[in-house]
């Protein structure tokens, strides 16, 4: 069972999600902890499933994977089977760094990560309509990026 966030537990998290390399004794410090009582609400925070896990954060550029493509994606049927297939098919593509299941006329938003538009041909042909059930997949390549968030907001 969860417990109640209160203020520090609130100031940890917004620490974390800046930057997920600090020590147990810089981030006590920086919200009036000792590094014990902190490191201590971490295995908590992290215990009660506030924190999934910390991450790096890599610049896709320098990994040479500069184009970001978004796609909708409709099933021919809905059945639980094929949604099923269909999201276990997607897990374990690994260009795809997103998927949401949509209410509307789509079934499903992706955000794909390709080196370019060649790769991205390759990966729709061979990869993403391969899949079992897809009926209609609409994509758009995005030209830039004007926000990129990691962080939520914690009140």
């Amino acid at each position: 069972m969860s417990s109640e966030l209160d203020r520090l537990d609130k100031k940890i998290l917004q620490a974390l999600q800046k930057d997920a390399s600090l020590s147990a004794a810089q981030l006590g410090e920086s919200v009036g902890l000792s590094q014990t009582a902190c490191w201590r609400r971490i295995q908590r925070l992290e215990n009660e499933g506030f924190i999934r896990k910390r991450v790096a954060l890599v610049d896709p550029e320098k990994l040479g994977v500069g184009t970001l493509v978004l796609a909708n994606v409709k099933l021919s049927a809905h059945g639980r089977a094929n949604l099923e297939k269909f999201i276990e098919s997607i897990k374990r593509l690994p260009n795809v760094l997103e998927c949401f299941i949509l209410m509307g006329e789509q079934d499903f938003f992706l955000k794909i990560a390709v080196r370019d538009i060649y790769e991205y041909e390759r990966f729709f042909f061979k990869e993403l309509s391969a899949i079992e059930g897809v009926a209609e997949v609409k994509s758009s390549m995005t030209l830039s990026q004007i926000k990129n968030e990691t962080a939520y907001p914690i009140a």
